[in-house]
C-alpha cells in the first residue's frame, strides 16, 4: 500500500471521514500526482516534493477550477502532508504556508426601485388579512432593510408608529433602532387593526413578547414562509432580479439609499453592519448603475449608430 492509500485509510478508519470526503480526497490527490509526475504516478515520491512544486500545482488548477474547488484540493494536500509529518516520513511540511484562494465576491442582487414601488403600490383587499400582512412583510424588509431573522423576531411592543421607529435584535444580539416614515406607519396600523379584529390572529396587548407579524392562526412567522411570500410577490409583480428573496430586499434598500444620496455610514448603521467594509459592496452596485446611465445618456459615450464605446 503506497503512502496515499495509507493516508486515505487513516482518514477513513481513524478520523472517521465520510466515504464521500475520502473519495474526493482520492481524486484530488490522484490529479495532483499525475500533474507532478507528468502522468506517471509510480514515479512519485512525496518526500522529494518541494513547496515550489505545490505552488505550481495550485497555479495550474486555479486557472481552471473555482475557488471552492481549489480550496478543497489544497486541503487534501495539507492533510496528506500532515499525515506524513506525523508518521515521521518528512521533517518539513512543504504544504505549510500554501495559500488558499479567496472566493470571489459577487455583487449583491437587487430589485429595481421602480419595480419595488409598483409592487408595493398595487392594490390589495383591505379586509383580507393574508394579503395585507404579506404586503407589509415586503414593505418592512425593503423600507427598513432588516434581515429575515430580524423580521420573524420583531416584537409588537418594539414597533412605535407614533415615533416612526422600531427596534430589532440583530447578529450577536445587538439591538439597533431603525426609523421609518408615515407611509409605513399607516400600513402597520392598518395591519394591526385587521390582525386584532379576529380572535384567531389577535395578540395579547399586555404580553411584551407578542410578535408583530403572525400567521393566519396567530402563530409567529418562520423563515421559509417569509421567503415564500417575498418570492411570490416579486414574481407576480414582474421583478427581474436573478434572485427573489428577503435578503434581496435588504440589498435593494441599501442600493437605493446610496443612489438617493445617503452616506455610506448612515446605511451601515441602518443595516447593522459591524464593519464599513460590509456596506462598501453596495457602492460598487451604485457605481455600476451610474456607469450604465452615463453610457445611455452622455453623447460622447455613444457612437454614431447609438451604440456605446467599448462595446
Amino acid at each position: 500500500m503506497n503512502r496515499i492509500e495509507q493516508f486515505l485509510a487513516y482518514i477513513s478508519l481513524e478520523l472517521g471521514y465520510s466515504a464521500l470526503t475520502v473519495e474526493a480526497y482520492r481524486r484530488d490527490l490522484d490529479q495532483w500526482v499525475r500533474f507532478t509526475t507528468g502522468g506517471d504516478p509510480a514515479a512519485l515520491d512525496p518526500i522529494d516534493v518541494a513547496r515550489s512544486d505545490l505552488r505550481q500545482w495550485v497555479a495550474h488548477i486555479s486557472a481552471k477550477a473555482s475557488a471552492r474547488t481549489v480550496k478543497r484540493k489544497i486541503s487534501a494536500l495539507r492533510a496528506f502532508y500532515r499525515f506524513l509529518l506525523k508518521r515521521g516520513d518528512i521533517a518539513v511540511n512543504p504544504a505549510t504556508g500554501l495559500s488558499l484562494p479567496k472566493p470571489s465576491k459577487s455583487l449583491p442582487v437587487y430589485v429595481r426601485p421602480e419595480e419595488t414601488s409598483a409592487i408595493l403600490d398595487a392594490d390589495v383587499p383591505a379586509d383580507d388579512f393574508a394579503s395585507v400582512r404579506d404586503r407589509l412583510i415586503l414593505d418592512l424588509l425593503y423600507t427598513t432593510g432588516m434581515r429575515c431573522s430580524e423580521l420573524t423576531g420583531l416584537l409588537d411592543a418594539d414597533v412605535d408608529t407614533a415615533k416612526g421607529e422600531l427596534k430589532v435584535l440583530g447578529k450577536r444580539n445587538k439591538e439597533r433602532v431603525i426609523p421609518f416614515g408615515h407611509e409605513l406607519s399607516a400600513s402597520i396600523e392598518a395591519y394591526r387593526a385587521l390582525r386584532d379584529s379576529s380572535p384567531l390572529t389577535a395578540i395579547c396587548s399586555s404580553d411584551p413578547q407578542a410578535p408583530l407579524m403572525v400567521r393566519n392562526d396567530g402563530r409567529p412567522l418562520y423563515r421559509k414562509m417569509v421567503y415564500n411570500v417575498v418570492h411570490r410577490l416579486l414574481s407576480e409583480g414582474g421583478a427581474h432580479a436573478t434572485r427573489l428573496s428577503p435578503h434581496v430586499m435588504r440589498h435593494s434598500m441599501a442600493s437605493d439609499m446610496l443612489n438617493g444620496g445617503a452616506s455610506i455610514a448612515s446605511v451601515q448603521k441602518l443595516l447593522g453592519h459591524a464593519s464599513l467594509t460590509s456596506t462598501q459592496v453596495y457602492t460598487h452596485v451604485t457605481y455600476r448603475d451610474l456607469k450604465h446611465n452615463y453610457q445611455l445618456a452622455h453623447p460622447r459615450a455613444q457612437n454614431n449608430k447609438g451604440g456605446h464605446y467599448g462595446h
